[in-house]
């Protein structure tokens, strides 16, 4: 799977942002994407997933509530529409994917930054 990134950029404390990611290159029925980040001087985490095929949802603690992740299945697109952003949502934001099942993500698209400032 080749994902493309898009979005970002640079917002005030409380406003919202949306990342799109486009996906091509394999049958995506059996993969589960998502909204990966990575915080200067931090490890990459979670933020948000989504199974290709039924829509199951999953999102970390700290974006719950806030952050919403949808699929479209014409497009192939998966997108994050974030909501009341903190400047601790600042970071380079990742599109990926996994085969179901699978420990690891095996497709990575290239970060989009997202600076929130206070």
């Amino acid at each position: 799977v080749q994902l493309q990134a898009s979005g970002g950029g640079l917002v005030q404390a409380g406003d919202s942002l949306s990342l799109s990611c486009t996906a091509s290159g394999h049958t995506l029925s059996r993969y589960v994407m998502g909204w990966l980040r990575q915080a200067p001087g931090k490890q990459r985490e979670f933020a948000a997933g989504i199974t290709w095929s039924e829509g199951i949802i999953k999102y970390s603690d700290t974006v719950n509530g806030r952050f919403t992740v949808s699929r479209d299945k014409f497009k192939k697109t998966i997108d994050l529409q974030m909501n009341d952003l903190k400047p601790e949502d600042t970071a380079l934001y990742y599109c990926a994917a996994k085969v179901r099942g699978a420990s690891e993500c095996g497709s990575w698209g290239q970060g989009t930054q997202v600076t929130v400032s206070s």
